[in-house]
């Protein structure tokens, strides 16, 4: 028989596995979207509807189970390169969205106003775009009205921007852009309005006609002589002129993948909104992950005296967690110890015992010979172990005595109706 695959320790092979990864995927910023709190259908294909948003550089198939808890995730992000964890908490009140920066904060929490499904949005728009290659490349950030006074507002633009990978102007591929993500600020109502959108890029200037053989489209040529006749023939004026704006318009730096799409040639760029939409409002922000100092409260205003006060309570209950945990680690220290000396004793305590009856069985033999004048017999006094009473396995004779023989159904009936004769 041919030897099996020498097996390799985990360690080796998660240090190989890492070595092996691009560094454009190691820097990019990944992301957990989950769901607590009650269960709710509609907040279960929402936190599927905001992994689309957040692909590639998140985990799509993630499975959550009620045991888990936020630690279980914490502890996986470094293997996996997790910056941030988008989480649905559905309470009995309302539904709150909260984004972590793993693994020690800052923690913002929002109150989601409204939401809209991906599908709902699809399904209420005339021109429905969807292409699964579109999630190949992460989105475009676009901050809208972020600029106002409060370090709040820098920290939540920061964030939403930190989720997704920067862009290099000077590198970037113009045709692997093809979602774009909006934050919306209202400086008066303090909402923020979340927007996904799918990008398309249609050349400027061309005719119906000449985009459907560009697209690749089949033209009726029922009435035409040549395909010339079908170019030339006029009422067919273009798209772009009818119904685009001239700010769509855009010279292109690079051509692009889909035809009729040139360098230094004018193209419109078309939105298609592919959802989910969110209007949420930031309620608080804490220092640690979820925990800590509250550095920024919707609701709630506090003096100097009673941050001050709150940031002793904190420094207090932290000396008490680091206390905590010096004893715990003292304690199973010196139990770990006393465990080791136990099982030392009574090693010492069996191999007495051994060298005792050893000794007792020499005495035994002097005094046969003594009174009997003969060396005794090897096996008279030979010192045996005590075995154990339990058996490793049974005599083959043995196995299934006490199992009853199975009988057919029909004999079974035949006699029942003897025994009731």
């Amino acid at each position: 028989m041919g030897r099996g695959k020498k097996k390799v320790h985990p360690k080796t092979r998660t240090a190989a596995f890492k070595a092996s990864e691009p560094s454009e995927i190691v820097e990019a910023p990944h992301s957990f979207v989950i769901h607590r709190g009650l269960t709710c259908p509609y907040i279960t294909d929402l936190t599927l509807d905001f992994r689309r948003i957040m692909e590639p550089f998140t985990a799509t198939n993630l499975r959550e189970k009620r045991m888990n808890r936020i630690k279980d995730f914490v502890s996986l992000s470094s293997f996996f390169h997790v910056s941030h964890m988008a989480i649905f908490n559905k309470a009995s009140t309302q539904l709150s969205f909260k984004v972590v920066r793993l693994p020690r904060g800052p923690s913002l929490t929002f109150k989601v106003h409204q939401f809209t499904l991906a599908r709902d949005v699809i399904s209420s728009s005339k021109k429905q775009m969807i292409d699964p290659d579109h999630f190949k490349h992460a989105p475009l950030v676009i901050m809208n009205n972020f600029s106002g006074d409060g370090k709040h507002l820098k920290l939540m633009a920061n964030t939403f921007q930190n989720m997704f990978p920067a862009i290099n102007l000077a590198q970037v591929n113009i045709g692997t852009i093809k979602r774009c993500v909006l934050f919306s600020y209202n400086p008066e109502t303090k909402l923020v309005e979340m927007r996904h959108y799918s990008v398309q890029v249609v050349p400027v200037g061309l005719k119906r006609s000449v985009q459907k053989i560009l697209k690749g489209t089949v033209p009726n040529l029922n009435k035409c002589n040549e395909v010339v006749d079908f170019v030339t023939r006029d009422g067919y004026a273009s798209e772009s002129e009818v119904e685009d704006d001239e700010q769509s318009h855009v010279v292109l730096a690079q051509t692009l993948k889909s035809k009729g799409n040139l360098e230094d040639n004018k193209s419109s760029i078309k939105l298609h909104e592919i959802g989910p939409r969110l209007t949420m409002q930031l309620i608080k922000i804490e220092e640690e992950l979820l925990t800590g100092e509250v550095l920024y409260h919707d609701h709630v205003v506090k003096t100097e005296d009673e941050k001050e006060t709150m940031r002793k309570l904190i420094e207090k209950k932290k000396k008490m967690k680091e206390q905590r945990k010096k004893e715990q680690a003292e304690n199973r220290a010196r139990n770990l110890k006393l465990k080791k000396a136990e099982k030392g004793q009574q090693k010492r305590d069996a191999s007495k015992n051994q060298d005792e009856d050893a000794y007792e069985s020499d005495d035994d033999a002097k005094y046969y010979k003594e009174e009997v004048g003969e060396e005794p017999d090897e096996e008279l006094f030979k010192h045996e172990e005590k075995s154990s009473r339990k058996r490793t396995r049974l005599p083959g004779n043995m196995k299934y005595k006490n199992k009853k023989p199975k009988l057919d159904h029909d004999k079974k009936k035949i006699n029942k109706s003897k025994k009731t004769k």
